[in-house]
């Protein structure tokens, strides 16, 4: 009987070879599934390294300004002409003409025209607007000469911050030269412009690659072309008018383009051949590097080179044309050819010589921060786009959280179960995932068309990005309504509470934590929307800072968005900038509902 028994019980066996091979390529699956996910989430965190990291590199230049340190002449006669002295009179001064002076004083052999609108280019338009505040706040500057920091330009500011690829070298031999300006001739006893003569063949060998390049390019294209005109050929004499005007343009193309070939490679012969001749004298053009000899307190530009003496225009007056000993004059080869550069040499000049006097200074830019819109890189600020983007989601906190709530409380604790109760939850669920650009046009058409809101106005971005969080927080509060234990509100009502009372004073104290958590999260997602903003109208160029939600105002995605379709390269540092700003602030929204989920959350 037992033996019955015991023979409908199921064995299992662990012990054979079998088995024991099982259980191990069980624990290798396992081990490849857990590698798996070790490597997805090291891929994910490289590159949110990565790109973290390449926002932080771009970002930071943004967060400092240069400035030169100039003695500033507040002279009556271009600050306060009427001599009035009241506030009036001295705001409306000419402030440009007092930095201009202040330039012009530094370099009194700038004296043609041109020359001194590339001096007057170095600073910034907005530093005539410090100095009259300087006077505002204080009159009795007007006529007195004082060291004021003056801001620099954005080409210029970007010169100091990038860093100026120039290769400097100390002279070896003794260097005569020929006068102390115009265009003189310099000697060396030593061949100390070998090197330089070295970088400036090179350019040329790459320049004649380049087109050389670009030669094939041009007549592989230019092939192209003839074998569709030569299938026009075939048919010319029975081809229509289209085709017959095609055939006329193809044969104009490519005669063009051939031109265009047999320049290139004509070009690309002759610097071919300056690259081959090494002892030559090289003639220097805007599109090689440029090549500067700093010698007896001043500057002269090399226009013709050997290895031991060059022709070279002054743009630093000399301050004797004595020779200069081995180590105490310097070659400067600046890589990048002026052709592609944004300041020339003689404004490389000038910054270098602010740089030698100890003029130029690095400030925290605090104008970032306090400053709003501009279209000079230098002058642009974020605090206009941070205060449309508070006064936005102002707006849309006091219309999405009650709203949302209260219908949350309704839907869950209240609403009979039936169709249309439903119908709203699939709509409410379907929302939550309509894009957001969608919203844009509903407050296009809404909104501005059908109410006449103004354009760009926090009100209306308000509004629509209401529509947007909602059914995120109406999501987010149900769902924390159901995770309170239902013993809480049956003892509620068991001891004679009404429906409302144990709803109100029961449960929804308990699903607050669960409630500002996700509205937290709603509204960290509506702080980085830009499609709907831009539907309605806040991708205007606001420089004004907004005061109510009726002013026209930018939010600081669109901001990001502004500035980086700017063709400015210093506005590659403000957006890369603004975007940190940006993270900055939802990893504190974020941060936020992490604190309040695990301050307040209750385990039941």
């Amino acid at each position: 009987m037992t033996e019955i028994a015991l023979s409908g019980i199921r064995t299992f066996d662990f012990a054979s070879d079998a088995a024991q091979a099982r259980i191990r390529a069980r624990y290798r699956a396992e081990a490849r599934f857990k590698a798996y996910g070790l490597v997805a989430i090291g891929l994910t965190a490289f590159f949110l390294v990565v790109v973290l990291t390449d926002i932080v590199i771009k970002g930071t230049p943004a967060f400092t300004q240069y400035r030169v340190v100039l003695p500033v002449t507040f002279s009556a006669s271009d600050i306060d002409p009427q001599g009035k002295a009241d506030p009036q009179s001295l705001r409306g001064g000419d402030y440009q003409a007092v930095v201009r002076n202040a330039l012009r004083s530094q370099f009194p052999d700038v004296t043609s025209r041109v020359d001194r609108r590339a001096l007057d280019g170095l600073v910034s338009s907005g530093a005539a607007d410090r100095l009259r505040d300087d006077v505002m706040a204080d009159p009795t500057l007007v006529g007195k000469t004082v060291n004021a920091p003056l801001l620099l330009s954005a080409d210029a500011d970007l010169y100091f911050k990038t860093g100026s690829r120039i290769d400097r070298h100390a002279g070896q031999g003794t260097l005569t030269i020929s006068g102390v300006s115009g265009e003189v001739t310099i000697q060396s006893t030593a061949p100390d412009f070998a090197a330089d003569l070295k970088v400036v063949k090179q350019s040329l060998y790459v320049r004649a690659q380049t087109l050389r390049t670009e030669a094939d390019r041009q007549r592989n294209y230019a092939r192209t072309l003839e074998a569709r005109k030569a299938e026009i050929d075939k048919a010319l004499t029975t081809a229509t008018p289209a085709v017959r005007q095609e055939h006329a343009t193809l044969t104009a193309d490519i005669e063009a383009m051939m031109q265009r070939v047999d320049d290139a490679t004509k070009r690309a012969a002759e610097l071919q051949a300056r690259f081959d001749a090494a002892t030559s004298v090289e003639t220097l053009d805007e599109t090689l590097p440029s090549v500067l000899v700093q010698i007896n307190g001043g500057l002269v530009k090399v226009t013709q080179m050997t290895d031991t003496n060059a022709t070279a225009t002054v743009i630093l007056p000399l301050k004797s044309a004595d020779s200069a000993t081995a180590g105490n004059w310097q070659v400067l080869t600046y890589v990048v050819p002026e052709a592609n550069r944004r300041l020339n040499d003689r404004q490389v000049s000038w910054l270098e010589a602010f740089r030698a006097q100890g003029a130029v200074q690095s400030n925290f830019n605090w104008s970032f921060f306090t400053s709003g819109d501009s279209r000079e890189p230098e002058l642009a600020g974020i605090r206009g786009a941070l205060v449309g983007s508070a006064l936005t989601l102002f707006v849309t906190l006091i219309l999405c959280l009650p709203i949302g709530v209260a219908a949350a409380i309704y839907l869950e604790e209240f609403a009979p179960k039936n169709r249309l109760t439903e119908i709203i939850e699939v709509n409410i669920n379907n929302l939550a995932a309509v894009p957001s650009i969608v919203f844009g046009l509903l407050g296009l058409a809404m909104f501005l068309n059908f109410f006449g809101l103004p354009r760009s106005a926090p009100l209306v971005g308000g509004l629509v990005l209401a529509l947007l969080v909602l059914p995120t927080i109406i999501i987010a509060s149900r769902a924390a309504l159901r995770a309170v234990p239902p013993s809480i509100k049956e003892a509620a009502l068991g001891v004679g509470a009404s429906q409302l009372q144990a709803v109100f004073h029961h449960v929804l104290p308990p699903a607050m934590p669960g409630i500002m958590t996700g509205t937290i999260i709603g509204m960290a997602h509506a702080l980085g929307e830009t499609a709907p903003l831009l539907m309605i109208g806040m991708v205007a160029f606001i420089v004004e800072v907004p005061s109510s939600i009726t002013d026209a105002a930018t939010a600081l995605p669109v901001q990001i968005y502004l500035w980086s379709d700017l063709p400015e390269i210093a506005f590659q540092a403000k957006t890369a900038a603004a975007i940190m700003v940006l993270l900055v602030f939802l990893f504190v929204m974020n941060g936020t509902a992490i604190y309040l989920r695990r301050q307040f959350e209750r385990r039941w």
